[in-house]
Parts: structure tokens; C-alpha cells; sequence
């Protein structure tokens, strides 16, 4: 039985467009047979194998899976893969290129700014945490201050020595020569200042290394053998040169009445090379300066000193007509503008400048057991503001001298510690 509808016959070709025909006319469609679903396959001839069948919807390229149920290509309902119909990439169907496939869904933003916050906040804390341990493990914490004996009460606020020593530790022939510090053996005190903190404003005090003080009674800070006191009355930096820091705070206490809180001291090789992180320091020099023996040689004027330059700058007194109280006001005048220097967003946010900086000043501070990281960064935030309109910075009280030493005012000098006891603002004045 043929299920395919009459076709014409080879005897009727030769009206209709064909071979050699000499007027050609468009052969009519050719019908194609029907796809009759539902209608049962028509039956086979022994021994010829089951054909696939257009009518029950399984036709050529139909797969069958495992359990023998097959599915049907879609070839029998003229779906066409790339169109909407067939499920192409933009239709939503399972055939074709992209079956299966929806829109691809917008970014989930908030997901990503929380990741991304969570993430960034994480290498804050961590290199936060590393800093702080790292710049701890630099602290040379050497000076023991419960060796120190008869000491005053404490006071309001806290009292800082801040300690310029002449060391020469670590320096080659080359720096040495370089810096002029001479080859002196040994260390002693090139400047001493007390730096007062409270809530009343920051007071920097110079005290002159000629000051005439009296060394007191006190233990040895090797031999913790007592050396009883005779009256006898040195320079201020015959102390530290007698029995180091340690004598240092005992003889200004001794002498002033005030407790010393913490104890911070740096060398010159220290100073030079803090000056060369920052990358040097401006300095508004008023007059013209010349000094062989520290190695100044400045103009009047505005300049950037560098490491050297500022060593030679601090150290400076025979080139001034007031000699060592000159040298005083001019070693805070450098210390408040480096501290600004050190404070500008330019080395704080750059770490290529901030770690440098960080590593040449610790390596080289010499501080008391008891120093932290916070108490470090609070003194130096303090002489940043020292020259502002609430800090103030002065040389102690000076009454005269007596046999090249400077006498301190004693009246003065008692006023002045009364209210940095009592965190009180400071209206005394120093020369």
C-alpha cells in the first residue's frame, strides 16, 4: 500500500518544464508526503529489520536511552535549530544551540562590596597587627628606671628626657669624618630636654648641658653599689657621662623636684639617618651660620637640610652669640619641624617612606624598660604640636652663672614644676 499521493508520470513531462524543454516553465512544488501521527507503522516483510517511522513521531536521527523510551529529535515538526521555536540561544526552549539556557543574571553588587570590604578590612588588621609587633621588637628598651632611688611623687600628666647623646656607635671612620663628630671615645650628652604632656597644652624645656646641678646620692647602675652624696656640683652632662641615664633622671629629679615617666635618647647617626628617610627637612635659618667644628656652613633663609646638614644644625653653639642657650632653641625649632615632616599624609599613607623612617628612628632610640609604642607615638605627636597655639617651648629659667656653669632660677624653676605637676598651663617663662 503506497501512502504517497500520485505524482505525474514520465508520459506527462514532456508539456511541463524538463530536460530540453525549449519553453522552460518553473516545475510546481513537489509534494512531500505526510506526516500522519497516530496512525500505526505499516507492517514489515520478514526478515527486513524495524524501520523508524514518521507517523508515530520517531523518525531518522531519534535516540532511544537506556530504558528503551525514546524521545523525539525534532526534525518531525519542522523545528529549526537558532529560531525561537527550536530553543535557540534566544528562544527558551531545551532544543538547539543554548537549550536550557536564561539570561545571564545581574551582578549581585552587594554580595561583592561586602567581600570586598570584609577582604580590605582583613589586610588592615593583619598588617596593622605585623607593624605594631615588628616596630615593638625594634625598641632597645635599656635604661632601667626602678634603679632609681628617692624618687618624687608623681604628677599630673606625663614627663618625658628626651636625650641627644654624642654616640658614635656603629659609625664608620668615613661617617664619623663625614658628620664631624670627632673619635671620642665613649658617650656623652649633647642635649636634654624634659617634654611635659597633659590636657593644658605640651611644654618642651631645654635644659642647658652647662647647667650647674648637685649629683645626688644613688646606686651604681652596673656595680648597684650606693654613692653617697657630697654637694658636689658638675655640669648637668657630668651626669650622664658619670654613670649613664640611669644617674641622668636621678640628678634631674634631684634637682628639679619633678619625676621623670620615660626616658628617650638617640645618637647622631640616628638623627642623621631619620633626617635622610623623610627626605630632609625645611628649616627657615635666620641668619648666617659658620661653624668648623660641627661643620655648618648655612645661608639666611628658607632651605631643605638634609641627614648631615641637620646634624650640624642641632650641634651648632660657637657660631651664636648666646652659645649653648641658642643651640637649645634651635634644637626644638628643628624637632617640631621634623615631627611635622614625619606627620605630613605624604610619608604617613606612603609605606616606601613610612617604613624606612619608622626603622631608621627605632633602631637607633634608646628608651626605658617601661616605654611603649603608644607612649613613643604620643611624645612624638606632642613635639609636632609643641609650636602650635597650645604647646609651648622654653630653655629652663637662668639666674647667671658660676665658673662656666648655668644657674637655673630657683624661684622660676619651682613655679614651673608646681604646674607641670598639676598639668596646669605654663605661664613661666625661660630665657
Amino acid at each position: 500500500m503506497n501512502d504517497w499521493p500520485e505524482g505525474p508520470s514520465d508520459d506527462n513531462r514532456g508539456t511541463r518544464y524538463g530536460s530540453g524543454s525549449a519553453s522552460a516553465r518553473p516545475e510546481g512544488p513537489r509534494v512531500m508526503r505526510q506526516v500522519r501521527r497516530g496512525r500505526p507503522a505499516p507492517p514489515q516483510s520478514p526478515g527486513i529489520p524495524q524501520q523508524p517511522s514518521y507517523v508515530d513521531g520517531r523518525g531518522h536521527g531519534d535516540f532511544t536511552d537506556a530504558q528503551g523510551t525514546g524521545y523525539d529529535s525534532g526534525y518531525n515538526t519542522g523545528q529549526v535549530y537558532g529560531t525561537p521555536g527550536g530553543g535557540g540561544p534566544d528562544g527558551g526552549g531545551g532544543g538547539g544551540f543554548g537549550g536550557g539556557r536564561g539570561p545571564r543574571p545581574a551582578p549581585n553588587w552587594r554580595r561583592r562590596i561586602k567581600v570586598t570590604s570584609i577582604t580590605v578590612a582583613t589586610v588592615l588588621v593583619v598588617t596593622t597587627v605585623g607593624t605594631y609587633f615588628w616596630a615593638d621588637g625594634k625598641l632597645q628598651r635599656e635604661v632601667d628606671l626602678s634603679k632609681v632611688i628617692d624618687r618624687p611623687d608623681e604628677g599630673e600628666g606625663t614627663n618625658y628626657l628626651i636625650v641627644g647623646s654624642d654616640s658614635r656607635e656603629g659609625m664608620s671612620a668615613e661617617e664619623k669624618k663625614e658628620l664631624h663628630t670627632g673619635s671620642a671615645d665613649g658617650k656623652r650628652t649633647d642635649s636634654m630636654m624634659i617634654l611635659h604632656t597633659g590636657s593644658n597644652g605640651d611644654t618642651l624645656i631645654s635644659l642647658p648641658r652647662d647647667s650647674d646641678v648637685e649629683i645626688p646620692t644613688f646606686v651604681g647602675s652596673e656595680s648597684g653599689k650606693t654613692y653617697e652624696g657630697t654637694g658636689r656640683h658638675v655640669k648637668l652632662n657630668a651626669a650622664y657621662a658619670e654613670d649613664g641615664p640611669e644617674l641622668l633622671v636621678r640628678t634631674v629629679e634631684f634637682n628639679t623636684g619633678l619625676r621623670i615617666d620615660h626616658y628617650v635618647e638617640i645618637g647622631f647617626a640616628g638623627f642623621a639617618n631619620i633626617v635622610d628617610a623623610v627626605g630632609g627637612v625645611e628649616m627657615d635659618i635666620p641668619q648666617d651660620i659658620k661653624d668648623t667644628k660641627s661643620g655648618a656652613d648655612f645661608k639666611k633663609g628658607k632651605q631643605t637640610l638634609n641627614g648631615e646638614e641637620a646634624l650640624a644644625f642641632v650641634r651648632t653653639r660657637y657660631a651664636l652669640a648666646g652659645s649653648d642657650l641658642d643651640r637649645t632653641k634651635n634644637q626644638q625649632k628643628f624637632l617640631a619641624a621634623l615631627a611635622n615632616q614625619v606627620a605630613t599624609p605624604g610619608t604617613l599613607l606612603n609605606p616606601f617612606k613610612l617604613y624606612p623612617t619608622m626603622g631608621a628612628g627605632l633602631d637607633s632610640l634608646i628608651v626605658d624598660k617601661d616605654m611603649g609604642l603608644y607612649d613613643l607615638a604620643s611624645m612624638f605627636f606632642a613635639m609636632k604640636g609643641v609650636n602650635s597655639g597650645d604647646g609651648k617651648s622654653m630653655n629652663m629659667p637662668i639666674s647667671g652663672s658660676t665658673g662656666g656653669n648655668l644657674v637655673w632660677d630657683e624661684t622660676k624653676v619651682k613655679q614651673l614644676v608646681e604646674q607641670l605637676k598639676n598639668d596646669e598651663k605654663v605661664t613661666v617663662s625661660g630665657d
